[in-house]
């Protein structure tokens, strides 16, 4: 009889402990896990502030040498530096040693270091205009403008991309127009003030040191 009862409670024991097992989670069973939530934490969300740019002196450039110039803007902290021809012929400074700073945009003074600075500058042996003749950029008309006397750079540029244009030198010599900043307009055809409309231009000229 004992032995009856020790067989039937151990059957007992083994089938509560299946049943227990059954009942359980298991390591890959499909017992759905808690969601991870996907808001961003208040550390992603937050940026730094953006810090102001760095406040510096640029000095009086007026007179230097333009390389000269450049160097002590940069010695002041600013980098981002321009230069343009004064006399509105648009010239290159390609040897910045051999221009002049006759003015700066902006004036000497307490500036962000972050701001572009401008140089109008003309060469060694230029004397600077009363107001500065490049401060900006040619712009194109659909009207004739006047030629006379600039550069037959600035007027190429003042004019469509797809204009007929023909330079010829006004002289007897009948040069070649070749740097285009040098020479002055003498002449122009159509007259100042016609409509354009696609119509062919055609301008003389002479280097600035002569007279049309």
């Amino acid at each position: 009889m004992r032995i009856k009862i020790t067989i039937l409670i151990a059957g007992a024991t083994l089938v509560l402990g299946l049943t227990a097992c059954e009942g359980g989670s298991k390591p890959g069973s499909d017992t759905p896990r808690p969601a991870r939530s996907t808001e961003p934490t208040a550390a992603a969300t937050t940026k730094a502030p953006e810090a102001d740019a760095e406040a510096g002196t640029l000095p009086d450039m007026t007179g230097k040498g333009l390389q000269s110039a450049q160097d002590q803007a940069q010695a002041a902290g600013f980098y981002d530096l321009h230069s343009h021809d004064a006399l509105g012929r648009g010239r290159m400074q390609a040897l910045d040693r051999n221009w002049k700073v006759c003015g700066q945009i902006p004036a000497a003074g307490k500036h962000p270091t972050d701001i572009k600075i401008d140089f109008a500058a003309v060469k060694l042996e230029e004397d600077c205009p009363n107001n500065d003749q490049g401060s900006t950029d040619p712009q194109v008309s659909t009207t004739m403008p006047d030629f006379t006397g600039k550069s037959v750079k600035v007027a190429r540029e003042s004019l469509d991309s797809s204009t007929s244009l023909t330079v010829t030198d006004a002289s007897p010599r009948d040069r070649m127009v070749i740097v285009e900043s040098n020479w002055q307009v003498c002449t122009q055809e159509p007259a100042a003030g016609t409509k354009l409309d696609g119509r062919p231009v055609t301008l003389t000229a002479v280097k600035f040191e002569e007279s049309c």
